[in-house]
């Protein structure tokens, strides 16, 4: 019986993973997430989590892969924790310059090909003024 559960979990965890990631970082087809996410206003705010989403995606999942009620609630844990160390492994590296400012709390996107910079000083550079700044 163990043996019939472990390609049903991992084309569970795969799914978890996939529902959860379009479902917290991605706009969707025609941006129909960012759309679902305005119109549930704060309570979309609880989709910007990615291991929060994955919780919630886990469950129903849970259901098709365990046999008794007794496995759901393992199963359902597991189903989160293989899609979280699939978005885990899917992340940048710390040190990736295109993830932006890093630190350690809050991040920002570095500038994309093509936009222009907001000017700002860098945060490695402090004796740069903003752009439009000048220093007498």
């Amino acid at each position: 019986m163990m043996t019939q559960l472990w390609p049903e979990f991992v084309l569970a965890s795969l799914a978890v993973w996939r529902i959860s990631h379009l479902l917290a970082c991605e706009d969707g087809p025609f941006d129909l997430v960012v759309r679902l996410r305005m119109r549930l206003g704060d309570a979309g705010r609880t989709l910007d989590c990615f291991h929060c989403t994955s919780l919630w995606v886990a469950a129903p999942m849970a259901w098709i892969v365990g046999a008794t009620a007794h496995d759901w609630w393992l199963v359902w844990l597991a189903l989160s924790a293989a899609a979280g160390l699939l978005h885990r492994l899917g992340e940048r590296p710390a040190g990736d310059p295109a993830k932006g400012n890093d630190d350690g709390l809050l991040w920002t996107e570095a500038g994309r090909a093509g936009e222009p910079d907001d000017g700002g000083a860098p945060a490695d550079r402090p004796d740069r003024p903003p752009d439009g700044i000048r220093r007498t």
